[in-house]
């Protein structure tokens, strides 16, 4: 039993400070805010998480888009190089996936967008709410 107990106590530690070294790593994304607050270094590889900020997408060569993605406390320019799905738009909940870039602009290589007019990605939501911003309208 004192043997059983003592390798309990071990794995028990062990999974303790795994889960205290992933702390930052297990978050589905990082808001604006987050990662103006977090200073995260460029190039490493993210989730950005917000609203799609209104007048922000613009449209460069080819397939190339550029919008800002906003927690309403912060905006964070995005530039995506491919086509973004059906039901992106301004004003919508939206996560992406990439890096930033040295210039401070989110190179994305992934757009996730709501699947219809009243869903918002829960993290979304639920940041919003944290920070203050939450619109009753939007629905999760």
């Amino acid at each position: 039993m004192t043997f059983i107990g003592g390798g309990l106590a071990i794995l028990g530690v062990a999974v303790g400070l795994v889960l205290f070294a992933l702390e930052d790593t297990i978050v589905f994304f990082y808001s604006p805010t987050d990662i103006a607050e977090k200073k995260i270094a460029p190039g490493q590889r993210f989730r950005l998480g917000g609203l799609v900020a209104e007048g922000s997408v613009v449209r460069g060569e080819g397939k190339q888009v550029y919008f800002s993605v906003t927690d309403q406390n912060s905006v964070l320019k995005v530039k995506y190089d491919g086509i973004l799905p059906d039901l992106f738009r301004e004003g919508q909940g939206v996560v992406t996936e990439g890096k930033l870039d040295t210039s401070g602009v989110f190179a994305a290589d992934t757009v996730l967008a709501k699947h219809d007019e009243t869903y918002m990605p829960p993290e979304v939501a639920a940041a919003l709410k944290k920070q203050g911003n939450w619109k009753p309208e939007a629905k999760q």
